[in-house]
């Protein structure tokens, strides 16, 4: 059975642009890395999760002031210490931004350390998101 779709919305305003007058990729990854870690952290508990890796932050469009962006996180994919999630930036109908981040489960000292979860892929799209997802590793 798979995890719940995470969102949360954002006004882009106008401390969020670059000097193209649209939203800076450095404050859409502060964001992007927010919305997936709410998805693992969601999970287990939030101070055992840390960043391993952002896989790809591929823009499909660009995302102007005023616009309302909708990140909308899940968990794609887990190993023993992975959660791997997958992080879809929406505006309007379209996804303007999607790409995954890997977060590993830790001890109090930083180590890896098992988190229990399960993920077995059912419907066809999470059967697809998990083989996504397994070329990451």
């Amino acid at each position: 059975m798979g995890f719940p779709v995470y969102s949360s919305m954002r006004l882009v305003k106008g401390e969020d642009l670059n000097h193209h007058g649209t939203l800076y990729a450095g404050r859409t990854a502060e964001w992007f890395v927010e919305a997936g870690f709410i998805a693992a952290a969601s999970q287990t508990a939030p101070e055992n999760i840390v960043c391993l890796k952002i896989h790809g932050m591929t823009f499909s469009r660009s995302i102007k002031k005023g616009e309302l962006v909708c990140f909308k996180s899940r968990i794609a994919r887990v190993g023993r210490t992975r959660i791997v999630a997958l992080i879809e930036v929406w505006v309007e109908e379209h996804v303007a931004v999607r790409g995954f981040i890997t977060f590993i489960h830790v001890d109090a000292d930083g180590n890896p350390q098992p988190h229990g979860l399960t993920l077995t892929p059912e419907t066809d799209e999470e059967k697809a998101l998990d083989a996504e997802a397994a070329k990451l590793e």
